[in-house]
């Protein structure tokens, strides 16, 4: 189960993230599933999450996600990711900056029935708006 999940998240990263093929959505993610992520909230089903991945490509159309890590225990699996991508279309109301940048995170996956059912996931959100320009440099680092 655990080889078949790494297997199904890694397909979905691929296709739909870095590909834009949300075909794999409607195979791969249940009917019940949903989405958490603290900057971002809440997103469910399958057309929650398309909307979600939608809304980050429009932000970074060459988006590349890469799995750095991923651990695996039964029903859940850990992924450890890293994303790079050009900021050209709008992100969270911040318009274009033509920014290229590089965004780092985990997400804990739940699996059932050989689909996607939930997903928290955190990333580096200051981060990434320190390299859009949109928060100083300083904001946030240990003095």
């Amino acid at each position: 189960m655990s080889e078949a999940n790494k297997k199904l998240a890694r397909r979905f990263i691929e296709e739909a993230l870095n590909k834009g093929d949300f075909r794999v959505i409607d195979e791969v993610v249940s009917k019940d599933y949903i989405y958490r992520e603290p900057t971002l909230g809440e997103s469910k089903g399958p057309e929650g999450c398309k909307q979600l991945l939608t809304s980050f490509r429009t932000a970074f159309p060459d988006v590349a996600c890469t799995i750095v890590d991923q651990i695996a225990e039964g029903d859940r699996l850990v992924t450890r990711w890293t994303a790079r991508g050009t900021h050209r279309g709008e992100l969270l109301g911040i318009a274009p900056t033509n920014k290229p940048v590089t965004l780092t995170g985990v997400v804990i996956s739940r699996f059932a029935q050989g689909k996607l059912v939930e997903d928290f996931e955190i990333f580096d959100a200051l981060g990434l708006m320190r390299q859009l320009g949109v928060v100083p440099a300083t904001v946030g680092k240990a003095a």
